[in-house]
C-alpha cells in the first residue's frame, strides 16, 4: 500500500525475524552517482546571435535531443514516452509505532528496507483532430532487504515480482459538437484542487498507480472564468476487475491472497465548480458522493467498509499581493458507515451502521521573498475530526480519494495503518511552518516542522489498540527535510527524510524514522 508515493503494509500475524539488518544505502548512493556520470549532454544548445530587431528564435535542439523527439513522435498522430523510477526506502517504527509488545504483529518487523523499481510506458494516438486514445502500462517489482510487511508478501524477503497493469486507458474528446468542453472516458488520473479529497484512486498499491475508472466532462465558461467538472466513478478493489493484469494479481502458493488497489469496491459522483475571476480569491465549490461496498479478500478486507458518504465543501485561494498567497478549504460530511472487523483483529466487532457527521479544514499561507534563492516561508494548518467514542454517531472525517502522502511519506501513510488504514488520515490537528529555497539552479530544498495533535484521545477504529494510551492527545513533533535535483530533462533525483518524536497519544516513545533515495529517468 502507500501513494503519489505510497505502499500498503498489511500483516496480521507474528513471524520470526532475521535480526541481521542488511543496509542498502551505499547501493543507492552509488546508483545516483553513476546515473549522474552517465548523463547526456544538455538538452539544448545556445542559439546563434541575432540582430536586436529579430524576434527571439526558438532554442535549437541538440542532435541527441532531436533524435529523442523524432523517436517519440514518429508520426503526426502518434507520440509515446517512458520512465523508470528507482527508490530505496527505509523506515523504523513508522508502521509498528514502536518495537515492544504493545506494537502487536508489526513489532518484530519494525524496521523495513526495500527497493521499488517502477517502469511505465505510455502512448497517445490522435486519429482525428480533438480526439485521442491514451494508454499507459506500468509495473513495479520490489526487492525487500528485510522480512516484509507489505501487501500480501508476508514473512519474506528478496524480489517480489508483482503484476503489470494498464493504469491509463481512456478516450479524450475535446470540443465535442463544437461545445466548450472536454470529455474523457476510461481509466485516468484525476487530481482536483490540492488533491485533499480527490487525488488517488488506488491507495493500496502505493504510488505504483493512482488512477480512477471514471467518466469526466469539463465544461468551460470562458467569459465567466469558470469551469464545471462532472465526474462519475466506478472503482473496483481488485486490479483485474475491469481489465486483465499482466501476470496474476494474487500471490502464488498454497493460500494465495489478492493484491488490491483499494479496500472496498467504490462508486461515486463529483460536481466541482471553479471560478478564477478574482486573482485574490479563486473560488471552488463541490459536492462529492462516495458509496463503499465491503469485500471479502482477506486480509485486506479487515479494513473494508460499507458506506454512503455525502461531502459538501469549498476552497478559496489566491495572491494577496506580490509576496503573499494562501489557500483555505473546508468540507462537511454526512451519511452512514459500517466498518468490517474480522479475527484476529482485537478491536470490538460492530456490525451496525453509524450515522456520519464530520468536518475538516485544510489551509496554508505563504510569503515569497522573491530573492535570488527563491526563499519561501509558509504556515499550514489542517483539522480532520475524529470519532467521539461517547456517541453513537461516527464523527471521523473521511478523506475519500485523498489517501496519498499529501504532507508526509511516512506519517499519514504508514503510521495510520494501526489506527485507521493506509493513508486514511483522520482525527488530526496539524500546524507548523515550511521553509523552501532554490540554493542553486535545478536544485530545491525544503524543511518542515509540524506539531501534531489528535482531536480525540481514543482512536475508535484502531486494529492494535495497545499502541495507544487512550488518554493523551499529543501525537508528537514531526520533522521533514527534502533535497531535489534535476540533472537534465531526462534525469532527476531526491533525498527525503522524516522524523517523529512521539507524544502521549502513543504507548511507545521510540523515535519514528523514514529515509528515501530516488532517481527518475524519463524518456
Amino acid at each position: 500500500m502507500c501513494k503519489p508515493d505510497r505502499c500498503s503494509p498489511i500483516v496480521l500475524r507474528h513471524w520470526p525475524r532475521n535480526d541481521q539488518h542488511m543496509t542498502s544505502k551505499p547501493q543507492v548512493l552509488t546508483l545516483i552517482t553513476l546515473g549522474a556520470a552517465l548523463m547526456t549532454a544538455p538538452a539544448q544548445t545556445t542559439p546563434s546571435a541575432q540582430a536586436a530587431t529579430d524576434p527571439p528564435a526558438p532554442p535549437t535542439l541538440s542532435s541527441t535531443e532531436q533524435m529523442i523527439q523524432d523517436i517519440k513522435n514518429p508520426f503526426s498522430w502518434l507520440n509515446w514516452g517512458a520512465d523508470l523510477r528507482i527508490r530505496n526506502e527505509y523506515y523504523n517504527n513508522a508502521l509498528s509505532l514502536g518495537s515492544g509488545p504493545t506494537s502487536g504483529p508489526f513489532g518484530p518487523v519494525h524496521a523495513q528496507d526495500y527497493f521499488r523499481y517502477r517502469g511505465r510506458v505510455w502512448t497517445s494516438i490522435t486519429p482525428i483532430e480533438n480526439l485521442s486514445l491514451n494508454a499507459r502500462l506500468a509495473a513495479e517489482p520490489r526487492e525487500f532487504m528485510e522480512t516484509s510487511t507489505f501487501d500480501t508478501y508476508f514473512e519474506r524477503d528478496g524480489m517480489q515480482w508483482r503484476y503489470g497493469i494498464i493504469d491509463n486507458l481512456n478516450v479524450k474528446w475535446k470540443e465535442p459538437l463544437d461545445q466548450p468542453m472536454t470529455v474523457t472516458v476510461g481509466r485516468q488520473d484525476i487530481f482536483l484542487g490540492d488533491g485533499w479529497l480527490v487525488g488517488d484512486g488506488t491507495p493500496e498499491d502505493g504510488s505504483f498507480t493512482t488512477f480512477l475508472d471514471s467518466a469526466r466532462a469539463t465544461y468551460e465558461l470562458k467569459d465567466y472564468h469558470t469551469t464545471i467538472d462532472a465526474i462519475g466513478i466506478v472503482q473496483y478493489a481488485r486490479p483485474d476487475a475491469w481489465l486483465p493484469t499482466i501476470g496474476p494479481s494474487t500471490t502464488q502458493g498454497e493460500n494465495p491472497n489478492a493484491y488490491l488497489l483499494t479496500d472496498q469496491n467504490e462508486k461515486g459522483a463529483i460536481l466541482w465548480i471553479a471560478n478564477k475571476s478574482l486573482p485574490a480569491a479563486n473560488v471552488d465549490a463541490y459536492f462529492i458522493y462516495k458509496h463503499d461496498s465491503a469485500i471479502n479478500d482477506y486480509p485486506a478486507s479487515i479494513f473494508s467498509d460499507n458506506a454512503d458518504i455525502y461531502t459538501f465543501g469549498g476552497r478559496v485561494s489566491g495572491w494577496l499581493d506580490n509576496h503573499w498567497d494562501y489557500s483555505a478549504e473546508g468540507a462537511y460530511q454526512f451519511g452512514r458507515k459500517q466498518y468490517q472487523y474480522n479475527p484476529p483483529v482485537t478491536a470490538p466487532l460492530d456490525e451496525d451502521y453509524h450515522d456520519l457527521s464530520a468536518f475538516g479544514v485544510n489551509s496554508k499561507i505563504s510569503y515569497h521573498f522573491k530573492d535570488e534563492l527563491n526563499d519561501q516561508l509558509s504556515l499550514s494548518y489542517e483539522f480532520l475530526s475524529g470519532d467521539n467514542p461517547g456517541t453513537k454517531t461516527d464523527e471521523m472525517f473521511d478523506v475519500l480519494w485523498g489517501r496519498w502522502p499529501q504532507w508526509s511519506e511516512m506519517y499519514n501513510i504508514y503510521s495510520y495503518v494501526n489506527e485507521t488504514r493506509v493513508g486514511q488520515t483522520a482525527n488530526l490537528h496539524r500546524i507548523g511552518p515550511t521553509w523552501s529555497l532554490t540554493p542553486m539552479k535545478d536544485m530545491q530544498f525544503s524543511a518542515s516542522y509540524y506539531a501534531l495533535f489528535a482531536d480525540q484521545s481514543v482512536p475508535t477504529q484502531a486494529t492494535v489498540p495497545t499502541a495507544f494510551t487512550g488518554t493523551g492527545n499529543f501525537r508528537g513533533h514531526y520533522l521533514q527535510a527534502i533535497l531535489k535535483y534535476k540533472f537534465s530533462k531526462h534525469m532527476s533525483a531526491h533525498l527525503w527524510g522524516e522524523l517523529l518524536f512521539p507524544g502521549d497519544y502513543y504507548t511507545s516513545d521510540q523515535l519514528m524514522t523514514f529515509l528515501r533515495a530516488e532517481v527518475m529517468f524519463t524518456f
